[in-house]
């Protein structure tokens, strides 16, 4: 018998507030039922005398690799410390360079050289420059 396409589905009813269902509670304790232990993939004996005295120089490498990423981390956390202290003085000493920059140009230009030269008694000339030609020689006298 076909089934019919056109159906009216009752619609869940609302959870009231504070009630938990237990339904999922259920489900969790079904999942962790089916985990295998650890234990399975482990040795008993991996953590006997006799075996704990062979592993002893790996153990020491391991430990030894650890101190050495500690200090690595250490060395770039310092090495970070010291790029953000440099670029904060370059960039001082960038503001220190435009300052020094524009008050060069101020003094060197022609009126506050004049204002600084008029207690000495030097002052601008008047007539202009006047270009000088010198004539070459001949090679003979």
């Amino acid at each position: 018998m076909p089934k019919a396409r056109n159906t009216i589905h009752q619609k869940p009813k609302a959870r009231q507030a504070g009630r938990f269902s237990f339904r999922s509670f259920t489900t969790i304790n079904r999942k962790l039922k089916s985990v295998k232990p650890i234990s399975w993939s482990i040795p008993s004996n991996l953590f006997s005398r006799e075996n704990l005295g062979r592993q002893i120089p790996f153990i020491l490498f391991l430990t030894f690799l650890g101190i050495l990423y500690i200090a690595n981390s250490y060395n770039a956390e310092k090495t970070i410390i010291e790029i953000g202290r440099t670029k904060r003085q370059i960039e001082e000493l960038r503001f220190s360079y435009i300052t020094t920059k524009s008050e060069l140009m101020f003094h060197s230009k022609q009126s506050a050289v004049a204002s600084k030269l008029s207690n000495s008694g030097v002052k601008e000339s008047l007539v202009p420059p006047v270009k000088l030609y010198i004539k070459a020689r001949n090679k003979n006298g």
